[in-house]
């Protein structure tokens, strides 16, 4: 007789032959045809079965044929018990992982994190019980249970296993078992997952080639994502002895694989001190955080407005100077709100005591007039103030020499030379009558 099994669960055949109860019951006859006093010395020392004392020889052959034909008639009923569990393979093979969802995506070493694994029963009308579901590897760490109780899933369900896992490994591909037991058979599943560390990336893509004291201007901060997965909760930080930041905290949120974001911040030093730029975000559940140091040095602003005065021309009328000239923006930025006065020892007087010229873009110039009387003053300073494209007042002052207002006031009075020539004339004409008026006497 010739036993067949099969393992669902490595798919594989066993053979195994045994004899039949024929064969069995013929190789009894042939012991009893040997000796034929043996059945009888079987059945007299049957009250001797306890051990104390065996009848004869043969009785003993009798005995272990009994006990080999009695496990021989028992294994065939155990072979036949394992032959009918194993119709139900087909069941089972129809239960399957689905799908498998590691949160995060991809780790960070030390990172906590979980596993879900969806259990489908495809069978249209069979329902299967699950029992003793497991996950194992040797460099993930385990930190929650096993599902050691028995589920019962029916026909077209589905089932979740989740399992809370520690990433203690270093960077690598790593490939954990799940395993799912059945009646007759067990599920095995491997899995990739990734462990990777490297960090969002923070970029300063514009700044000012030199920051000015207490002068705002502006940098613009990139952060790029080069993982495999997207982090969430990212948040831009600024601070810094002596720094002044708008806005000092910026919330961003989700930034998915492979994207980047720009933001644009004001910053006003007062000191040359180092600007930290900090930006915090969450991979699944962990807090990581990475960060980058802006150094701040002071020196002349290269692109400011400057203002400069040209053409500067003075007259005085009646004790009072007036002085024209013009003003031209030579920097790269605008002057707004462009004005001239003139400043102590200068007594301003109407009607230019101040004078707004306005807005002055690059490269272009206007015009303005001042007036004030300076009695004994040599020179006057004349203020020149603007303001910059953050509203900051910033002012400037230029000496006028008021000389150039004495010559304009000689060339303002009379001249002496035509009352000269009349006298001349006059003296001329004179002496001309008086030597006429002798020479006829």
């Amino acid at each position: 007789m010739c036993v067949k099994l099969y393992n669902i669960s490595s798919k594989k055949k066993y053979y195994y032959i045994l004899p039949t109860i024929e064969e069995v019951r013929m190789f009894r006859k042939a012991v009893n045809s040997v000796y034929p006093a043996g059945r009888g010395s079987a059945v007299q020392s049957r009250e001797n079965f306890s051990g104390r004392r065996m009848g004869s020889p043969i009785c003993a052959i009798h005995f272990f044929s009994g006990i080999v034909l009695a496990l021989l008639v028992s294994a065939m009923i155990g072979v036949v018990s394992a032959d009918l569990t194993q119709s139900m393979s087909p069941v089972t093979g129809k239960v399957f992982v689905s799908s498998v969802t590691f949160d995060p995506t991809v780790f960070f070493t030390g990172d906590k994190g979980t596993v879900t694994y969806e259990v489908t029963n495809s069978n249209t009308n069979t329902s299967v019980v699950l029992n003793h579901g497991t996950f194992y590897d040797e460099k993930l760490r385990l930190l929650s249970g096993t599902y050691d109780f028995s589920n019962t899933l029916g026909p077209l369900q589905t089932r979740s296993f989740t399992f809370s896992i520690l990433a203690d490994a270093p960077e690598g591909d790593y490939y954990p078992s799940f395993s799912l037991s059945f009646y007759d058979a067990n599920l095995y599943h491997k899995t990739l997952v990734r462990i990777d560390n490297t960090p969002l990336v923070v970029t300063i893509v514009n700044k000012p080639d030199t920051f000015t004291q207490n002068k705002k201007d502006s940098i613009v901060v990139q952060i790029a994502n080069p993982r495999e997965n997207d982090v969430k909760n990212v948040v831009l930080e600024i601070s810094g002895n002596g720094v002044t930041a708008t806005p000092s905290k910026y919330y961003i949120g989700a930034l998915a694989s492979g994207a980047d974001v720009n933001n644009t911040v004001s910053i006003t030093p007062t000191t040359e001190s180092p600007v930290h730029i900090i930006v915090n975000y969450d991979n699944g559940d962990n807090h990581h955080t990475v960060s980058l140091d802006m150094p701040v040095s002071f020196a002349p602003d290269k692109k400011k407005a400057s203002p400069q005065m040209s053409n500067v021309k003075v007259k005085l009328d009646n004790g009072v100077y007036d002085i024209t000239g013009d003003i031209t923006n030579a920097g790269l930025e605008n002057a707004n709100g462009v004005s001239v006065t003139a400043l102590s020892p200068a007594v301003p007087q109407d009607p230019y005591k101040n004078y707004v010229i306005g807005a002055l873009k690059p490269d272009d110039f206007g015009s303005y007039e001042v007036t004030f009387k300076a009695s004994g003053a040599g020179s006057v300073p004349l203020q020149m103030s603007y303001k910059d494209t953050d509203g900051n007042v910033i002012t400037s002052q230029q000496d006028v020499a008021l000389t150039v207002a004495d010559s304009a006031q000689a060339q303002n009075s009379p001249s002496a030379l035509p009352i000269i020539a009349i006298v001349i004339l006059i003296a001329a004409c004179g002496g001309y009558l008086y030597y006429r008026r002798k020479k006829n006497l």
